[in-house]
């Protein structure tokens, strides 16, 4: 009997043993945008704190002539999971003071529902939570399959990054309770 329940745990303990960890997603090279508006109200309040959105190569930033909305669309390089990587991003800068919060080659992690951001001083920080996305679609082509997610709004992530920023560019501006962008994140990849 009890040769019997040895020999089932041993295989069970063998094959632990010499499983390899859990695959890990592999990063593709994939295309498209990840496209934002700021929210209503957003600019003109940075605008009054002295704050102001830059792109940053070869994402770019472009403000109505008005002044009250901007787009920030950001090239989509890579893909790893549910994670997308964009090049280039953006900054936010006070005019007044010189300093600024530079938010690099972005990732965009829908599952996780955050936008990650590599800052000045090489460390990663999760500047925005995706706080829901409207709708999501898949086009499959002969080569291609693209991910389409419309209506992904964009909030501060959490009180202390708000904090951070406020702290960062001595403004009082940063809240997690505002919607500051609705955008939308198209993705494509090789099949």
């Amino acid at each position: 009997m009890l040769r019997r329940l040895l020999i089932p745990m041993c295989l069970v303990a063998v094959t632990a043993l010499t499983a390899g960890p859990a695959q890990a997603a592999d990063t593709v090279p994939a295309s498209g945008t990840f496209s934002f508006s700021t929210g209503n109200g957003i600019l003109p309040t940075w605008a009054a704190e002295d704050i102001v959105l830059v792109g940053v190569s070869p994402g770019s930033v472009v403000t109505t002539s008005t002044g009250t909305t901007a787009r920030v669309s950001l090239p989509i390089v890579a893909k790893t999971g549910t994670a997308n990587a964009a090049a280039g991003g953006f900054r936010l800068l006070n005019t007044v003071t010189g300093q600024a919060v530079r938010c690099s080659t972005p990732t965009i992690d829908t599952r996780a529902r955050l936008v990650d951001c590599v800052l000045a001083d090489g460390t990663n920080a999760d500047l925005f939570e995706i706080a829901s996305i409207r709708s999501r679609a898949r086009v499959t082509g002969t080569s291609t399959r693209t991910t389409i997610f419309r209506g992904v709004e964009l909030r501060i992530n959490g009180q202390a990054m708000a904090d951070t920023l406020n702290e960062a560019l001595d403004t009082y501006s940063f809240s997690p309770f505002v919607t500051v962008g609705m955008g939308d994140l198209i993705v494509a990849r090789d099949r």
